[in-house]
């Protein structure tokens, strides 16, 4: 266990009899100001007020939470999504970080919404909205309608972190989630050097009705280009769109564009269901193709060893459940100041090192 700073030895032998005997009140008095309870005259107020602040006081806020047997109730609004999905993980340190943090009475009510369909985020967040809850965590989806609800719960002092995906103007208690932007770069950077002997690079790219799933995937997508712009201006990109709602149709659209770019041997996804494109890598028996894609899925890691996806960017999305649900009980219960901006690591993973990332068992 870490040695004690001094200001924590300090606050140890400041005592509530003593604040009272300074001030000239009862410790009853000092004990009503510190916990903000009525029955205090102004006076009496200022009075231990001003020895607190001498003293540079912090009280035990943990301590004060248990007393306080007070609930909290968290409202999480996420992408809708499949088991195993990537949101799965966000769920699961979510649930981790509730049980961790059990003493303080804090309950989670999570709702879904629709990530290819306008509108959907705000009809699921006015829904959110009705528990009254006390402080929000959501992943974001494009800026007008995030901001219509972010304005809704700003007029209602609910505190909000943005999970995965950021939007600074719009002004979150915190962040958790990769840098989107540097991480389309570093991919970039990753796959000019698989493609040397290609003559392009094909994206593979998640869409709906001309809508992409998440911001994420845009601003990756922003990175990635800028990187070949300044390295690799000359070298061929296609974008191949994959129908979110309508799987049945990925196999004629990769067969009708690798029968049209034969020569065409590298390529990515920025979002996390590269084994769309690894697993029909495996089925025509290709591992002559270079593929990237992001997230420890379990289809993406069996593609992995099996040869079909080479490398796969992991943003740790357990940790960034349980940060952020931890987040919020620091700011709402605990009162510690909150770092706004949390960037995720950029870890790429290969069939090489997965193993030491998870238990190969895991994923059999």
């Amino acid at each position: 266990m870490d040695a004690k700073t001094d200001m924590e030895k300090q606050q140890e032998r400041i005592r509530i009899k003593d604040i009272a005997r300074l001030a000239g009140v009862s410790v009853g008095t000092v004990d009503r100001v510190l916990h903000s309870r009525s029955g205090v005259s102004p006076a009496s107020r200022q009075k231990v007020e001003e020895i607190l602040k001498q003293l540079n006081y912090q009280p035990n806020m943990y301590a004060s939470a248990l007393a306080s047997n007070k609930k909290y109730a968290f409202a999480c609004l996420l992408p809708d999504h499949s088991e195993g999905d990537y949101w799965e993980d966000v769920e699961k340190g979510m649930s981790q970080a509730v049980s961790s943090f059990s003493d303080f009475h804090i309950s989670l009510d999570t709702l879904y919404y629709d990530q290819y369909e306008f509108g959907s985020f705000v009809e699921a967040g006015n829904r959110l909205l009705e528990s009254n809850p006390d402080g929000v965590i959501l992943s974001p989806t494009i800026e007008e309608e995030t901001s219509h609800f972010v304005c809704l719960l700003q007029r209602l002092g609910i505190p909000y972190i943005f999970i995965d995906s950021n939007i600074p103007k719009l002004n979150p208690l915190a962040f958790y989630g990769q840098h989107a932007q540097k991480s389309g770069y570093f991919a970039a950077r990753i796959l000019h050097m698989l493609a040397r002997e290609s003559s392009g690079i094909v994206l593979f790219r998640q869409i709906y009705e001309g809508r992409l799933g998440s911001n994420q995937q845009l601003h990756r997508e922003e990175g990635f280009y800028d990187y070949m712009r300044e390295h690799a201006p000359g070298l061929k990109m296609w974008e191949l769109n994959l129908y979110a709602k309508q799987p049945g149709q990925d196999e004629k659209l990769l067969d009708d564009f690798f029968r049209s770019h034969p020569q065409v041997n590298c390529g990515i996804t920025f979002n996390s269901k590269a084994y769309l494109v690894g697993e029909y890598m495996l089925k025509h028996h290709r591992k002559d193709f270079h593929l990237m894609g992001y997230d420890l899925l379990r289809r993406n890691v069996e593609c992995m060893k099996a040869g079909t996806i080479d490398f796969v960017i992991a943003q740790q999305p357990t940790m960034q459940g349980y940060n952020s649900i931890e987040c919020l009980c620091n700011h709402l219960i605990l009162k510690k100041k909150i770092k706004p901006c949390n960037y995720m690591p950029i870890n790429l993973i290969s069939a090489d090192n997965i193993d030491f990332y998870f238990d190969a068992h895991t994923y059999e």
